[in-house]
């Protein structure tokens, strides 16, 4: 897979390091020629002295052979332009934008080209209902703009979910669980799947299903 990362600061680089090492085929582009002088030796991937923002400077650095783009900018403005660009003049299949500030959040969609949006506040805070939620629904990432995410629930004592296999459960079309965490198993769901209190159940599900699932899985 070709990656393209807009962007070298502290997370573009993580981002490029790890992909790397994955062996993905990665081009890092930033456009302060210091950046690059002074981080090119330490991350072996491509790099690409560019304006992110500039269709020109993606047509040359090859945007149209990449399968993945990642503004990874600490500028939302920038972020938002490299994702339309990347999309609508690139047609590039996915497309991750990192959100540097909450409030812009909202503008991170499909509109602008984006695929996925990544918040670190937002995810932190997910994180932390996570661990200590029980009995509730956490959505920890978003998709499709915001039509899907995925979810959390921790089953509580008087969960209606537990002692139910999934197939019982009647999901909504619109959910799917991804996997259920109990102590330290990771269970792979399959109808016959019982659930039990304490489990940690991962759903991906569209905001339409939302309400259905929390009823099944929380009760009213």
């Amino acid at each position: 897979m070709k990656v393209a990362i807009a962007g070298a600061g502290s997370v573009g680089i993580a981002i490029a390091e790890d992909l790397h090492r994955a062996g993905h085929q990665v081009m890092l582009i930033e456009r302060d020629p210091d950046t690059v002088q002074r981080e090119r030796d330490e991350v072996d991937v491509e790099w690409v002295i560019a304006d992110a923002c500039e269709v020109a400077s993606l047509q040359a650095a090859g945007m149209d052979t990449v399968d993945v783009v990642v503004a990874a900018t600490g500028d939302d403005e920038d972020n938002l332009v490299v994702s339309l660009l990347a999309k609508q003049e690139f047609a590039v299949p996915r497309v991750v934008a990192r959100v540097n500030h909450p409030k812009n959040q909202w503008l991170f969609t499909e509109t602008w080209g984006v695929d996925v949006s990544v918040s670190t506040p937002q995810l932190l805070t997910a994180l932390v209902e996570e661990a200590v939620s029980v009995g509730s629904l956490v959505r920890l990432l978003a998709f499709e703009g915001g039509s899907a995410h995925l979810v959390e629930v921790t089953l509580a004592d008087d969960s209606p979910a537990a002692e139910v296999t999934l197939a019982d459960l009647n999901i909504p079309r619109d959910a799917t669980v991804v996997a259920v965490v109990r102590g330290d198993r990771l269970i792979v769901p399959r109808g016959d799947t019982r659930l039990s209190v304490g489990d940690e159940v991962l759903l991906l599900v569209t905001k339409d299903a939302e309400a259905s699932v929390q009823q099944l899985l929380v009760g009213p």
